[in-house]
């Protein structure tokens, strides 16, 4: 069994010192979805949410957060991101809006935390926006997808 990384040999919590490893390419993306009555996914796609347009909103608040994770993870590095994208579609049958963020850098540790955090942080934003008509929404599912890069290669969930 993989030992857990951020704990020293005494129990600590500890920042993972990745100085050694080699520079790669690494990717991830996570994905999540926020689950809402009908009514509350016509008014969004109808433009209708009185605080503005909740799609453009949220997937600024997704690049932001991916951005600000080290601030909101406590041990997770500052990483140079050289992309960022989410999106935000809506599954009007399932009465959902999926996200999908994808974070890419050149570095010495993954960006997995950063793609859910951009998740995470779009659906609050959603969240957020539509609460004053719809309090029953829920946010599910958030998880990683895809992984590439690193000593540990890629993953792909199933």
């Amino acid at each position: 069994m993989t030992e857990f990384t951020h704990f020293d040999s005494e129990g600590n919590a500890r920042m993972v010192d990745v100085g050694a490893k080699p520079v790669s390419e690494r990717v991830a993306v996570a994905k999540g979805k926020v689950l809402m009555a009908a009514a509350t996914m016509a008014l969004i796609q109808a433009g209708g949410v009185k605080k503005g347009d909740v799609l453009a909103v949220a997937q600024l608040a997704g690049i932001m957060g991916a951005k600000r994770t080290p601030d909101l993870i406590p041990l997770t590095h500052p990483l140079a991101l050289t992309a960022v994208e989410v999106t935000l579609s809506c599954d009007v049958a399932g009465s959902a809006i999926d996200i999908t963020a994808t974070c890419k850098l050149a570095g010495r540790t993954g960006v997995e935390m950063e793609a859910l955090t951009a998740v995470a942080v779009a659906a609050l934003t959603v969240y957020d926006m539509c609460k004053a008509v719809d309090r029953g929404m829920r946010i599910t599912d958030i998880r990683l997808v895809h992984k590439s890069g690193g000593k540990s290669g890629s993953y792909d969930a199933d």
